[in-house]
């Protein structure tokens, strides 16, 4: 194993992270106060969606006028990206901050970069990313993918709470149908609105609060499974480089942060 490949552990006080670069560059691990907060699995964690988020319509998307194909990993469409499923390499580690990046390759059909940085403090962690191209210009999205547990250890159910603008429809193929809606009661596999920024609290009652804020306006919510619930702050809804491309150039890069804080309760 290279050192490129080997997990990546920062720590302040009792809060531990774990970061897998060999993995897609996921948080495998984030424990405080010796509770672990995150799902366990090879497949879980917090993984990053880079370079688009939640599903692209029958893996297609235009640019111009060149039409490109994605592999189909979740019939019949393409989701959550390649960076998930690739082998990122570690820039920078200290005790309480990391950077990491790959470079895009096939499937994806343009050439550049996509870094991963982590910065650790006593009361909160700062997740960020930075796409650039390394020629033309072109569409891109990049969020996060975490699974929270639904219940730490022997607590109570994790509750959710946020105040969405709106929510996308969501058709019978899961993707936005283009009409916003008031905001639906759960359970949800939804894209929401937050024009000021997404700001979700998950509060496991008499443990702990955490909050989960980007200066971004699209938040995935996704809590149909019983082990763990996912909020997902992204640079644009599911679909987006079909609906809403956001284009990394060579003077602009497309960059997103999102800062979990935490108290205890």
């Amino acid at each position: 194993m290279s050192s490129s490949e080997k997990d990546v552990r920062l720590s302040v006080g009792d809060t531990e992270l774990t970061v897998n670069p060999a993995n897609g560059c996921r948080i495998s691990s984030l424990r405080i106060g010796g509770s672990e907060l995150l799902r366990q699995g090879e497949r879980y964690g917090c993984f990053p969606m880079v370079p688009w988020c939640g599903r692209t319509e029958n893996g297609q998307f235009r640019d111009g006028g060149v039409l490109h194909q994605l592999p189909l990993t979740a019939p019949p469409h393409a989701i959550h990206g390649t960076g998930r499923d690739t082998a990122w390499h570690t820039a920078l580690a200290t005790g309480t901050q990391a950077s990491f990046y790959y470079d895009l390759t096939d499937p994806w059909p343009y050439p550049g970069r996509v870094t991963q940085t982590f910065e650790l403090a006593e009361e909160s962690l700062t997740l960020a990313f930075g796409i650039e191209t390394y020629g033309d210009s072109f569409p891109a999205q990049a969020g996060w993918h975490p699974w929270f547990r639904r219940h730490l250890d022997t607590g109570e159910e994790v509750r959710i709470d946020f105040d969405a603008a709106w929510q996308e429809e969501r058709g019978e193929n899961h993707l936005p149908t283009g009409r916003r809606i008031p905001p639906l009661p759960g359970p949800w596999d939804d894209c929401f609105g937050m024009p000021d920024g997404v700001d979700v609290t998950l509060t496991w009652p008499e443990r702990l609060e955490l909050t989960v804020k980007s200066r971004s306006e699209w938040v995935v919510i996704y809590d149909e499974q019983d082990e763990a619930v996912c909020v997902e702050p992204q640079s644009g809804p599911p679909n987006g480089l079909n609906t809403d491309p956001r284009y990394v150039t060579p003077i602009e890069p497309l960059e997103i942060a999102t800062t979990w804080s935490w108290r205890r309760l």
